[in-house]
């Protein structure tokens, strides 16, 4: 933004603060129209920047309390505001930082390769690409030998062998290793393997037995502004999902209240008295008594995509808690195809793809297309 005098296109990290460069004018001096003059009190600072609606004010109010706003010391080729946007957590208070660091030293201190896959990181965001069978957060147990036992170690055999052949037989020749029990942990080992700590937040999550893209915040910056579009609904959330039967008309709406079942704890259903639920549906690719179906939400219920897909009579395959099959594949077909979100600094609009995993390709193949 102009009139506020800062050149936010040239802004850039240098540790835990961000630098951003003052607009000048053709002689190399601050702007007259600016209103950010190099020297200004940082609580007038922050009243500037408010007024200017740039950062969320909660965001602005923490810096200056935290003393997180200050001017370059004049050493600089250019006058520049310094934020401290990227402060590190504190290793010993967040448990996921002290898991990671237990993680990342029985692994020989860098991230795995076959630990999920980063689909995009910067200074910002990270993406991970979250493996069937993984939860994207721990249940409230303690983390420690207890989740990385025999119960932990089931479920990430069970995920690697979704993976496909090589991931397993390399997993294997480290069984006793740990590994992250939850994609919170794992993102938390990109950070500390990277030597950078960062307080790294999920912004959304996805079934257990459902795979795809997850994205976190890095910096509480980040996190604010993700949060909120989140709930304004702007972050885009495409599915893929293998379903019983062949759902006509080819593309609609279902636009049907979501509930939870009295009868079963886990399940959730249509029913008139549920939370305001919209899946909008499109087939791809039909054959005789199945289709693969994209999907995409204009609401975030849990179990969402499920639910209407087995109220319309196309149950997906795989998911025995709604009626589907589990014939063809032992969890419900469901993958998160694409992510799309606006940057929290930059403004861009970010499309991350996620590749299918083994298990999604091969059921395409038996059930007569080819992987897409």
């Amino acid at each position: 933004m102009e009139g506020s005098g800062l050149d936010l296109k040239t802004a850039f990290r240098r540790g835990e603060w961000l630098v951003v460069p003052l607009l000048l004018d053709d002689k190399g001096a601050a702007r007259e129209s600016s209103r950010l003059k190099h020297g200004l009190h940082p609580h007038g600072v922050r009243l500037e920047l408010m007024e200017l609606g740039l950062w969320p004010a909660k965001w602005l109010g923490a810096l200056l309390s935290t003393g997180g706003i200050r001017w370059s010391d004049g050493q600089e080729e250019q006058p520049a505001l310094q934020l401290r946007a990227f402060p590190a957590a504190d290793s010993a208070a967040d448990p996921l930082l002290r898991r990671a660091r237990t993680l990342l030293a029985a692994s020989g201190g860098g991230y795995a390769a076959e630990w999920p896959e980063t689909l995009y990181e910067d200074d910002w965001c990270l993406v991970l690409n979250k493996p069937a069978g993984m939860a994207v957060h721990g249940s409230g147990a303690p983390a420690g030998p207890a989740r990385s036992g025999a119960e932990a170690g089931k479920r990430r055999e069970s995920a690697q062998e979704r993976r496909g052949p090589a991931a397993a037989a390399q997993a294997a020749g480290s069984a006793q290793l740990a590994a992250p029990a939850t994609l919170d942990e794992a993102a938390a080992c990109r950070c500390v393997a990277a030597d950078d700590p960062l307080p790294v937040r999920h912004i959304h999550r996805l079934d257990d037995e459902t795979s795809g893209p997850v994205l976190y915040a890095k910096n509480d910056l980040a996190q604010q502004l993700l949060d909120a579009a989140m709930r304004d609904k702007n972050i885009g959330r495409i599915y893929w999902a293998a379903v019983h039967g062949v759902p006509r008309p080819s593309s609609g709406v279902i636009d049907a209240p979501i509930g939870r079942d009295r009868h079963h704890a886990a399940r959730r259903r249509v029913s008139p008295g549920g939370d305001h639920a919209v899946t909008r549906y499109k087939v791809m690719e039909a054959w005789p008594q199945s289709a693969l179906v994209e999907l995409t939400l204009e609401t975030g219920r849990t179990h969402q995509i499920r639910v209407h897909m087995s109220h319309a009579g196309h149950p997906l395959i795989g998911d025995a808690l709604y009626g589907g099959s589990v014939q063809l594949l032992q969890r419900q077909a469901l993958h998160g195809r694409k992510l799309e979100f606006c940057h929290p600094w930059t403004g861009t609009m970010m499309s991350v793809d996620c590749p299918l995993p083994p298990d999604f390709s091969r059921l395409l193949e038996r059930l007569g297309g080819s992987p897409i």
